[in-house]
């Protein structure tokens, strides 16, 4: 059936959302059934998971898997992990056992300042409008203390906000760039409600104030936004140990050469921007993975962290590796605005599970736990690649989907596993193992 522009959909019901979906199927009521099979069987909980977003019809299922023994500042975690990837997991696993006989993670929080910004354009002096600052800032930081009354009850607020000259940039544009503490929330509502506020109270003054006159009375607030970009809200994690004790990680190299490939690795990445991509990429499997199990914004972290890679002018890998005094050490340093409270974190159930999992941590040490998770993962994932290479474990978990999507017998299973240990996997291979065992049979 040909699409159409549908006027209203938002309007009608699920039950109608669903026909109307279905309806462009060949087969109506089975589109319909198969999506109504994916809900929730309590309906409470899908009450609240058709609420999270908007023109809900049905629930996409993500694997929720566990990653072991992940000792992060002598405490141990089973780490909750969301990712449909094959072979995160066991990286991030293989990576924590590894390390957890080698004194674990070492974490640290080195800030957690986030960034807001109000837009404007405004004709005048600048100078006039920076020596009026200091009151401008008290009478914001006063007028909205009705919103910031309860985080500063917790320790947060507002810290600094600073008048930003942009008129060599484009014509008469200005900013407020305002800092926050959140403490154990993301902030992304309280910040936002700050910033519009700002920018109700800035238009306010600068057409009372006696200081301005003429056109200098009237600014136009383009938008008020909170940026994911939060260069000052860092966490550093790492893992060390002696140089010998990597001589059993691969039978056709001694401990020094492999920590010497390793280090050539990450160099790459540090140098080359098409490897330091794939390189980020395996810091962000395990990090999204966790943030996604608590019920952050993997989006916001993602977006962060790129540019944060970027900062230098040169995007670049995210790790950094040292050998000094036969002694390895791995480091990754990247910004985590990440809350444990208000939002999906308190509604969804599985992120108030990986919370009580991880033992209710606090903002900080869930900026740590994710931190450990993306250095395990991408160690992992340079491990492998120096050694044996990328795809002895992908292939295994390729060769399950394989099957499953041919739809096998639990026997037929075993001796494909047993079958491809030594052999190339694609899906003829498979398709063609199947049949043979088939026609056996």
């Amino acid at each position: 059936m040909k699409q159409q522009i549908r006027k209203g959909f938002s309007k009608l019901n699920k039950d109608q959302k669903i026909n109307l979906t279905a309806s462009y199927f060949e087969y109506p009521e089975e589109a319909a059934r198969k999506l109504r099979s994916f809900w929730h069987n309590d309906s409470d909980i899908q009450k609240k998971l058709d609420e999270f977003s908007e023109n809900t019809i049905s629930n996409f299922l993500f694997p929720y898997g566990i990653a072991p023994n992940f000792v992060i500042n002598g405490n141990m975690y089973l780490v909750p992990m969301v990712i449909e990837e094959s072979s995160v997991i066991a990286a991030a696993s293989s990576a924590a056992k590894f390390w957890s006989e080698r004194g674990g993670f070492h974490a640290e929080v080195i800030s957690t300042t986030k960034i807001g910004q109000v837009h404007f354009t405004w004709e005048g002096e600048t100078e006039k409008l920076r020596n009026a600052m200091p009151v401008i800032k008290e009478k914001l930081i006063n007028e909205t203390n009705h919103i910031t009354t309860n985080m500063r009850q917790r320790g947060g607020g507002i810290l600094d906000i600073e008048l930003i000259d942009m008129t060599d940039k484009l014509e008469n544009y200005y900013q407020l760039k305002a800092s926050f503490e959140t403490i154990d929330s993301m902030g992304a509502n309280f910040i936002n409600s700050c910033l519009e506020e700002f920018g109700m109270q800035l238009k306010r003054f600068l057409k009372e104030d006696k200081t301005f006159s003429g056109k200098e009375k009237d600014c136009e607030i383009i938008m008020a936004i909170l940026s994911n970009y939060t260069p000052e809200c860092l966490v550093r994690t790492y893992v060390e140990c002696n140089i010998e004790e990597f001589h059993d990680c691969d039978r056709n190299m001694n401990a020094q050469q492999f920590v010497r490939k390793f280090e050539q690795s990450v160099r790459i990445a540090q140098e080359d921007i098409y490897r330091a991509t794939t390189h980020n990429k395996g810091v962000m499997n395990g990090i999204d993975a966790v943030v996604l199990a608590t019920g952050n914004d993997f989006r916001a972290i993602e977006a962060c962290a790129h540019t944060y890679a970027a900062r230098n002018g040169k995007y670049s890998a995210l790790t950094n590796v040292s050998i000094k005094d036969g002694k390895f050490r791995y480091e990754l340093t990247l910004p985590l605005a990440l809350g444990t409270v208000g939002g999906l974190t308190s509604l969804h159930p599985l992120a108030r599970f990986s919370l009580e999992l991880l033992n209710n941590p606090d903002a900080d040490q869930l900026m740590m736990i994710a931190a450990s998770a993306g250095l395990a993962n991408n160690f992992s994932a340079l491990k492998s690649l120096i050694t044996k290479g990328i795809q002895t474990g992908h292939m295994k978990m390729h060769l399950y989907n394989i099957l499953n999507h041919i739809g096998v017998t639990g026997e037929e299973k075993e001796r494909a596993v047993d079958y491809f240990q030594d052999k190339k996997v694609s899906f003829s291979n498979v398709k063609k193992l199947v049949a043979n065992l088939r026609r056996k049979s």
